[in-house]
């Protein structure tokens, strides 16, 4: 833990979740072998410093480090960038050059957004990754290169690949070591952490106090989805220093820089195996009305199979209007392979209450998310005899978010 920690002073890492320092130690670990790496993660997580921590600590660290943008080079030019091109090979083509993996020779490439390159430069790249050969454009002399590749995407590649635009020998070559980046929302106090470091940055930059968050707006950050990431994070956190004039920032004033705040995170969808995961908020719903389904028809059941063993069964008075409630006046199947018609039960009413009319009361179900979330969070917590961790894993929500729905909607304990 040591050894991390002074990586990432070295590098500007700001955070303690397990998954950000899982991520950081497979990429020292990785760094002195010549694998492929490649890292995954949304944009704006932090990708490009992983490849600079593998290169500082590999034994190519005296040779040249190359980061290029994959998206943000033509496709025209793209294999010449990469490649290079001999004078003459395309129009403006004025002097032979040498291209990236020529020049990197004995160092490392970092080709971000890789999902973007073109097929063609697919085939190119898969060449020099397998046999460490590449031409030039406009030539026909094979180089050879020793270069290390590492590589990175927003996007989930196989989804790509499945659309065609993609290599599946390619990722699978790069894939060889990977690396998954937490989004920003799912680190927790990272947030908080965060926010600090750049607040003291900005404070330095431009001579003034930083900016410090009351608990409220604390718990807001933490609330908030962060669709952008580190990279929204900081910049949210330097229009704040530089606009406004109260150095502590309340729920309101933290408001106005998140314009899509709702104040509400929904439980977080897991992707489980088993039969308890839930893919929707309507599954949910739907599971807590099948599970109320079920638990009639075995209430139904239960009351016929002990009236059909003693037909002389003595019910009380109060217990009548249950009984009707459930039937009414229609027949119940005990047996799903044979219709039972079962006698309906006399009840002899005092003299002095009304007669009980034999009709069938409609309840009109509520239908509110609230309810149902409520329900089904006292459901779990029964069940695991009050135990939130327990509780929230079986509700697929964190245990946070569970908490704070307890205190939402104030579930006693």
């Amino acid at each position: 833990m040591r050894d991390l920690q002074s990586i990432k002073q070295r590098f500007g890492i700001i955070g303690n979740h397990p998954g950000l320092n899982r991520a950081l130690d497979i990429a020292v670990q990785v760094a002195s072998t010549d694998l492929s790496v490649l890292i995954t993660g949304e944009s704006g997580t932090g990708k490009e410093i992983f490849p600079q921590v593998i290169h500082s600590y590999s034994t190519r660290k005296h040779g040249q480090y190359i980061p290029v943008n994959c998206g943000a080079i033509p496709e025209g030019t793209i294999d010449s960038e990469l490649f290079g091109h001999e004078k003459g090979a395309f129009t403006g083509a004025t002097d032979s050059r040498k291209g990236y993996f020529e020049v990197a020779d004995g160092g490392t490439i970092f080709l971000d957004e890789v999902a973007e390159l073109p097929l063609s430069t697919q085939v190119r790249l898969l060449r020099v990754l397998e046999t460490g050969e590449f031409i030039r454009v406009g030539s026909s002399k094979v180089q050879k290169t020793n270069v290390r590749v590492i590589a990175a995407s927003n996007v989930e590649l196989t989804v790509v690949i499945s659309e065609g635009k993609f290599r599946e020998d390619l990722f699978y070559r790069l894939n060889t070591v990977p690396i998954k980046i937490p989004a920003l929302r799912e680190r927790g106090e990272d947030i908080i952490l965060l926010f600090r470091k750049f607040a003291a940055d900005f404070a330095e930059r431009y001579r003034m106090p930083p900016v410090k968050l009351t608990p409220g707006a604390q718990e807001m950050l933490l609330n908030y989805d962060w669709p952008g990431n580190v990279r929204q994070l900081k910049n949210i956190t330097e229009q704040i220093s530089v606009i406004e004039s109260e150095r502590e920032i309340n729920e309101e004033i933290l408001k106005r820089y998140l314009p899509d705040y709702t104040g509400i995170r929904l439980p977080a969808v897991m992707n489980r195996r088993d039969d308890k995961s839930f893919s929707s908020e309507r599954e949910i719903l739907y599971k807590i009305l099948f599970d109320m389904k079920n638990d009639m028809n075995d209430l139904k059941k239960l009351v016929l199979g002990i009236i059909e063993r003693d037909g002389s069964i003595s019910l009380k008075e109060e217990h009548t209007d249950v009984i009707r409630n459930l039937y009414g006046s229609r027949e119940f199947d005990i047996h799903s392979t044979r219709s039972t018609v079962t006698p309906p039960v006399e009840v002899k009413p005092r003299h002095d209450t009304p007669d009980i009319q034999d009709t069938e009361e409609i309840v009109e179900e509520s239908l509110s998310l609230s309810e149902k979330e409520i329900e089904l969070i006292v459901k779990a917590l029964e069940k695991h005899n009050r135990k939130r961790k327990q509780a929230a894993k079986e509700l697929g929500i964190s245990e946070r978010t569970l908490y704070r729905k307890i205190k939402e909607y104030g579930i006693k304990m």
